[in-house]
């Protein structure tokens, strides 16, 4: 059983900067991908950006791109998202995610990580 701790999450004004950081428990050899998503109040959970374990392909939702960079240290196994140039709308509690095996899925699909974190939260304020 794989657990994912996140850390990093907190307050900070607008056009600050947060590093969120996301650490495996365990070293799993058929990681695919990892993903960090987001839940703002009264809104659906949104996957904002993935990472590949085996070629570092990213990706990002049109809302964080630019802004938020998503990289990975494998020898740690853990993963990380630079959140710069950060909104009010960027507050929310974030999750980080863990797809283990192989699956022909947008990185975006919630229901093909197997493993998720219990969530940081991070407060934007004006």
């Amino acid at each position: 059983q794989v657990q994912l701790v996140e850390s990093g999450g907190g307050s900070v004004q607008a056009g600050g900067s947060l590093r969120l950081s996301c650490a495996a428990s365990t070293y799993t050899s058929n990681t695919n991908r990892m993903g960090w998503f987001r839940q703002a109040p009264g809104k659906e959970r949104e996957g904002i950006a993935a990472v590949f374990r085996g070629d570092g392909t990213t990706y990002y939702a049109d809302s964080v791109k630019g802004r938020f960079t998503i990289s990975q240290e494998i020898a740690k196994n853990t993963v990380y998202l630079q959140m710069n140039s950060l909104k009010p709308e960027d507050t929310a509690i974030y999750y980080c995610a863990l797809r283990a095996g192989r699956y022909d899925a947008p990185w975006y699909l919630e229901s093909q990580y197997n493993y998720w974190g219990q969530g940081t939260q991070v407060t934007v304020s004006s």
